[in-house]
């Protein structure tokens, strides 16, 4: 099995079993979220560890082995991302199953499971028409003021939207155009999605145009930048200005 089929079977396999969580109705709230990310986390390590034993692996829940700094592979993995969205029965939460090599995003499956469906770097994802007004994601609860600097420069709409790994995905599935965070992520909440966008053709990089890199000792990656490659010079001179 690839690399990348290995991906997209444990982010589906992950998927489908908080999606199963959820429908037992048995937790609801904090508690529901505390268990599906304890469940995910355990079948992702426990598939990474019988396919891949000599990868490292750095998850969000789990406790990070340091010496990953100095391997070549790492898989960078949120078994839940979007726990707040998973919690409240909503669709837009996801699974990431991430690989980098040598700090680079090289292999990503991001599974949405409450639309069975999972993407991958093994896909050149059709993007749709990107005329008009563009599309920004941003957070719900906290659109971060470089996104409301481009909308303005661009005349764009922003749309609410729940984790990173479905921001990402909606501008892959050319649902948005431009995906603009600050203010905090952390590598696990990145690597995946920035595989999956690069391998479609979008442009990914930190607000500043700075290149993404992965298992560094910080895993602290507080901002990101995913788009249509037609606005990506548009919006970092926006955002470039707003530092």
């Amino acid at each position: 099995m690839t690399d990348v089929e290995l991906a997209n079977a444990i982010a589906r396999e992950a998927g489908e079993l908080l999606c199963s969580i959820r429908s037992e109705g048995k937790q609801q709230g904090k508690e529901l979220g505390r268990r599906g990310d304890q469940e995910a986390n355990t079948l992702i390590l426990d598939r990474l560890k019988e396919a891949r034993p000599d990868d490292f692996v750095l998850s969000e829940e789990a406790k990070d082995d340091l010496s990953r700094c100095a391997a070549k592979r790492v898989w960078i993995v949120d078994p839940l991302d979007g726990t707040r969205e998973y919690s409240e029965g909503r669709e837009d939460w996801a699974v990431h199953i991430g690989l980098a090599i040598d700090g680079v995003p090289v292999i990503g499956a991001v599974a949405l499971p409450a639309l069975d469906l999972v993407l991958d770097t093994s896909l050149s994802a059709p993007l749709s028409d990107g005329a008009g007004s563009p599309r920004i994601v941003v957070s719900r609860t906290r659109p971060p003021r470089e996104a409301e600097a481009v909308a303005e420069a661009l005349r764009g709409t922003m749309v609410p939207m729940g984790s990173a790994g479905a921001k990402a995905m909606a501008v892959v599935r050319g649902e948005a155009d431009i995906y603009i965070h600050s203010g905090g992520q952390y590598e696990w909440d990145s690597c995946a999605p920035v595989a999956v966008a690069k391998a479609a053709g979008l442009h990914a990089s930190r607000i500043d145009g700075a290149p993404l890199i992965y298992n560094c000792e910080d895993v602290s990656l507080p901002d990101l930048l995913i788009c249509r490659p037609e606005h990506a010079e548009a919006v970092l001179a926006v955002t470039r200005s707003a530092d």
